[in-house]
């Protein structure tokens, strides 16, 4: 799921060098933090959300095979 955040992440921002992706698994969640550089932070949450919410969904629908919960957390 990591990853997948990391490869949107970074067709959306100026600086992909600056993209962090980090995962921390539990038993039956998996919590996916998202750093990206100050100036790209609007870019990636987007207006009034929308973008965020989507990179939610999409690796929401990716997770579901898994029978995993994913949380996403742009930091």
């Amino acid at each position: 799921m990591g990853e997948l955040v990391k490869v949107i992440a970074k067709a959306l921002v100026d600086f992909p060098e600056q993209v962090t992706v980090n995962e921390v698994e539990g038993n039956s969640s998996i919590i996916v933090e998202l750093k990206v550089a100050p100036e790209d932070m609007g870019k990636v949450i987007g207006k009034q959300g929308r973008i965020a919410k989507a990179i939610r969904t999409v690796v929401k629908a990716a997770a579901t095979k898994d029978n995993k919960r994913v949380i996403v957390e742009i930091i």
